[in-house]
């Protein structure tokens, strides 16, 4: 198939009306990242396209009462019919896009939409490939970037603070033939109303602001999912009943308690008394360490790693903050889109989890769908930014940087490396995003080596 570009002439030239017949291809902007590659097909073209599948088809035919490749043109023809006449749509096609990437030379960042695909014999044949394409921007000063100094010191009171922590989570819980006291936890069941309206009724999908017919609450804690709730519990012992009173705040998550006045018919069960443990050899023994100093010694180092670990992320966001903010340049619509819907993706399944109800979300559904288009286009221009300055100062991906990141994925995910690697190899997808990932990181380790460190002002 012989598509050639157009001739670029002066638009007065005599010769424009002669240029005008002989375009082949031509490229419409339609916006900043998107464009249309216009490819026109002679009719030539498509019969030349045409009579040679033709021949591959006749050497391959097998047709009663002819000898194999040896049936006629026109029986094969008319008996395979169908199937010449896709087979020709996908090959004019195919070699039309091809050779309208090669004659542009446009970066193409996604092909959209095919228009005017029915490929028609004996006349002139127009393709329109609608394409977003890779944005053209200079780089802006990358080097230098200026970026705080972790604090990674770590004083007695965050270490004390630390023990206290673990011997919480290996506290245990007695029952106790008392009244309980701030601290202990309390077995109990309640139902609250509003008036003579039950809350149940008010917010069926959110039990716990209703009824509980048996759950645990800790004493004094302000933590508690009803507010005032459990500062109210000290005094009551197993077996004892009592109306609390409690006012919702009047910006309260859930609107329909939001300011009302409520009193729960409140069951004492069980009471029970935390006990921390000694810091004896037995607890000593169970964190792996032989004497109080080591455990003390253990815990610095492990919180001035996360500390450096986290002024490291800061690091790098600062380094991708700075970046965006020094460049402004338009991106590909459908790269926007696809980063959108996974930004919005995480931001309801953390909502979610966070315990808001699907109705809630689905009221706020524009202002998430806004937060999230907004995050995703940045995320995207991140990207792009990077893979240049990746490029120019040849940053690539080594087979070391593949297994490291292989054995993290199998360490967070709870998964054999052997596994993880023959589920990859059947995702051509998965194994993109790694590559990308990989790449992004040793792009803005590759920063962090060449950034100005200050002291951080926090």
């Amino acid at each position: 198939m012989s598509l050639t570009a157009a001739a670029r002439v002066p638009s007065d030239s005599p010769f424009n009306l002669i240029v005008d017949r002989a375009v082949n291809i031509k490229t419409d902007d339609i916006n900043a990242t998107r464009k249309a590659l216009v490819v026109n097909l002679s009719a030539d073209e498509i019969e030349k396209e045409h009579e040679t599948l033709l021949d591959e088809f006749s050497k391959q035919a097998r047709i009663p009462g002819f000898r194999p490749g040896k049936a006629p043109k026109a029986v094969v023809s008319k008996r395979f019919a169908d199937q010449i006449e896709e087979e020709l749509k996908k090959k004019v096609v195919s070699n039309a896009y091809r050779e309208a990437l090669k004659e542009t030379e446009v970066q193409v960042f996604n092909l959209i939409e095919l228009k005017g695909d029915t490929i028609a014999r004996g006349q002139e044949n127009e393709l329109t490939f609608v394409v977003d394409v890779q944005p053209e921007f200079n780089l802006p000063e990358y080097k230098g970037i200026p970026v705080d100094k972790p604090d990674t010191a770590v004083d007695d009171k965050e270490i004390d603070s630390t023990i206290e922590t673990i011997r919480n989570q290996r506290a245990e819980f007695n029952v106790v033939e008392r009244e309980a006291r701030a601290g202990d936890y309390v077995k109990l069941s309640y139902t609250g109303k509003i008036g003579e309206e039950s809350i149940a009724d008010l917010v069926p999908d959110r039990p716990i602001f209703g009824t509980q017919s048996s759950t645990w609450e800790e004493v004094g804690s302000a933590e508690g999912g009803i507010p005032g709730f459990a500062e109210q519990l000290a005094g009551l012992k197993a077996g004892d009943k009592k109306d609390i009173a409690v006012k919702f705040p009047d910006d309260f998550a859930e609107k329909d308690l939001a300011g009302k006045d409520a009193v729960y018919a409140v069951e004492m069960f069980e009471v029970r008394e935390k006990t921390m443990p000694e810091m004896d050899e037995e607890f000593l023994k169970g964190l792996n360490v032989e004497s109080v100093d080591e455990l003390r010694e253990q815990i610095r180092k492990e919180l001035a790693q996360r500390k450096e670990s986290e002024g490291r992320s800061r690091q790098r966001q600062q380094v991708s903050d700075t970046l965006l903010s020094r460049i402004e340049f338009e991106v590909p619509e459908t790269a926007i889109d696809g980063e959108t819907q996974s930004v919005l993706r995480q931001i309801v399944e953390r909502n979610v989890r966070q315990g808001v109800p699907e109705d809630e979300l689905e009221k706020h559904k524009d202002k998430l769908y806004e937060e999230a288009r907004k995050a995703g286009t940045q995320r995207v221009k991140l990207r792009m930014i990077l893979l240049k300055i990746a490029e120019k100062e040849n940053v690539k991906m080594e087979n070391e940087d593949v297994q490291r990141y292989l054995m993290q994925e199998a360490m967070q995910s709870g998964t054999k490396p052997e596994k993880l690697v023959k589920e990859m190899r059947k995702d051509e997808n998965r194994v993109r995003f790694m590559q990308q990932n990989i790449l992004f990181d040793k792009t803005l380790d590759f920063l962090l080596e060449q950034a100005t460190i200050s002291e951080s002002k926090s």
